[in-house]
């Protein structure tokens, strides 16, 4: 990254480290679609021990692992339970239909949030002129809900009444890693911390991608007959690799050596956010609770002007629909970017 450019697009365009690189040239490899990569072995039990669960699935995307799941979990004609503001409903291409057959019952949540009690009334009776119900999913954190954490409470609400409604429960995981450590006041959390969690759902979708800046890579947490089900469907969907050790070893590095720090982007966060609150054409500022910024601007004043100008001063950022913009904190935004950046909004006249 142009170290005079502070890019607060997304958490999504961060860099392999050096040492994440030396980590990947000196991968072992093996075929994976016959499961004789050896570090994508040992990833994927790495992983699925981490959440509480039997077995786990790498792939080259959220948005895949996300798709795989809902495709094993439901049938053509059935109805996927989400928030409005759902990763799975908004930015996945309309997979939802396209690669499952299946259809979707929005709720309209707090940020992408809600309650058993939301979803119960929601699911369809069990009648032929209804679409079946088959699956409810959660966001944690929400992106569209500004970097939103959950509720524990709440979630194991949600657990309880999937499991007396016989309906599976997936996390779409794909900024977990900030969701669990906001929850554990910053601090990395024990094994029983991340065990416990992950056992709340029957799948989950994470991502190494996003906080953890690996270049690429997300893996699908479940049971054994579940990920082998989901190995068949990644197969269908073109998500069969190879020699992808280098890929693996990138994700084992990001967990070691990268998770330990993504604390400094929830702190780089709320600071950006207080700066806001000085400008002048800002008329609103989100919750900021992980390492996503949303605010919306003054009708004077367009988003689309305001990328333009921030640009000008060194800053990347984009429209996130009406009046809002969106600045996303991670790894290669350093302490000195973010004391730039505020600098610079705390001179801003629009």
């Amino acid at each position: 990254m142009n170290d005079q450019i502070i890019d607060l697009r997304s958490d999504t365009i961060t860099r392999p480290t050096p040492e994440m690189l030396q980590a990947m040239h000196g991968a072992k490899t093996g075929d994976d679609v016959f499961a004789e990569d050896p570090i994508t072995v040992e990833l994927q039990e790495r992983c699925a021990a981490l959440f509480g669960h039997e077995a786990a699935l790498y792939c080259p995307s959220g948005t895949m692992t996300n798709q795989i799941a809902i495709n094993v979990h439901v049938r053509p004609g059935d109805e996927v339970i989400c928030d409005r503001k759902s990763h799975i409903y908004n930015y996945e291409g309309g997979g939802i239909a396209r690669n499952s057959g299946a259809s979707v019952r929005l709720l309209e949540g707090n940020n992408g949030r809600f309650i058993w009690s939301d979803v119960e009334k929601e699911i369809n009776p069990s009648d032929s002129h209804y679409s079946r119900s088959s699956l409810v999913s959660v966001e944690d954190t929400c992106n569209r809900g500004g970097g939103s954490v959950w509720n524990m409470d709440d979630l194991r609400g949600i657990q309880a009444g999937c499991a007396r409604s016989n309906l599976p429960l997936h996390l779409d995981g794909a900024r977990v890693w900030n969701a669990v450590i906001a929850r554990n006041e910053n601090k990395v959390p024990s094994e029983e911390v991340w065990r416990n969690y992950g056992q709340t759902f029957d799948s989950i979708s994470i991502c190494f991608s996003k906080g953890l800046g690996a270049p690429v890579g997300s893996v699908l947490i479940g049971n054994r007959d579940f990920i082998a089900e989901a190995h068949r469907t990644r197969k269908v969907l073109g998500g069969g690799m190879r020699q992808i050790g280098g890929l693996a070893a990138a994700c084992m590095h990001a967990l070691d050596c990268e998770l330990p720090r993504m604390n400094q982007d929830h702190f780089h966060a709320q600071a950006l956010a207080k700066s806001l609150e000085e400008v002048n054409c800002v008329e609103s500022i989100e919750p900021v609770e992980t390492n996503i910024v949303i605010f919306s601007l003054k009708s004077n004043v367009s988003p689309d002007r305001f990328v333009k100008w921030a640009e000008k001063q060194g800053i990347s950022c984009f429209p996130f629909g009406g009046q809002k913009v969106r600045f996303v904190t991670h790894r290669d935004v350093s302490q000195e970017h973010i004391e730039r950046a505020c600098k610079i909004l705390g001179q801003a006249e629009l």
